[in-house]
């Protein structure tokens, strides 16, 4: 499927909740008390008519989907609620690969990034609030997401793995995927910040 057509399969379905369109297309929610975080996703996934995927290679051979939640303030305004997740860190394969052949660039270059309105942590329901295309070409973006991607492949080539933290990047941070503590499995995260900025600047 074509990333424009997508865009507008998915602006047709805006305002609408996410929460019985996972029933509808047998997505689990919840499992054993233990939320999918990636539910939402799915559901688009499955509205698009292609498999849920879960692999390093952007979901659509050329371009990537991704979900994010928004939070309302006391003020009623809405905000980015969390970090984003872009993919895992294999320590093998960042350390051996230069940022213009990585996963994370391949993720974020080309990019449909749809925000929902999350309620509680019950997820009784999730309202579609928009859809927008993300290319990673503007030069000073661009820039500094490299300078991030080669902090974390430096740092586990001249000092480990174990010794990247979340504390690093400006856009892009590594940090603990698994839940738990004392999770080894780590993956880019893109910050709120940078969700804000580059993608609904309209939540500053």
């Amino acid at each position: 499927m074509e990333r424009q057509e997508a865009i507008e399969r998915i602006s047709a379905i805006i305002g609408n909740d996410l929460r019985p369109l996972a029933d509808e297309y047998s997505v689990t929610v919840f499992r054993n008390g233990r939320k999918n975080k990636g539910w939402a996703g799915h559901v688009l996934e499955r509205y698009l008519g292609l498999p849920i995927n879960s692999s390093q290679s952007p979901n659509f051979g050329s371009w990537e989907l991704k979900t994010i939640p928004l939070k309302h303030l006391a003020n009623g305004r809405l905000t980015v609620k969390e970090t984003m997740a872009i993919t895992m860190i294999d320590a093998y394969n960042v350390e051996r690969t230069d940022f213009e052949n990585s996963h994370l660039l391949a993720k974020l270059k080309k990019a449909v990034i749809v925000a929902r309105i999350w309620e509680n942590q019950q997820e009784t329901s999730s309202v579609l609030y928009g859809v927008k295309a993300f290319d990673l070409d503007d030069r000073t973006l661009y820039t500094q997401i490299k300078a991030d991607y080669d902090l974390v492949r430096n740092t586990i080539i001249d000092k480990g793995f174990s010794t990247l933290s979340g504390k690093m990047g400006v856009h892009i941070q590594p940090r603990t995927k698994d839940p738990g503590h004392g999770s080894t499995s780590r993956a880019f995260y893109a910050r709120k910040s940078f969700l804000k900025e580059a993608i609904f600047p309209e939540m500053q």
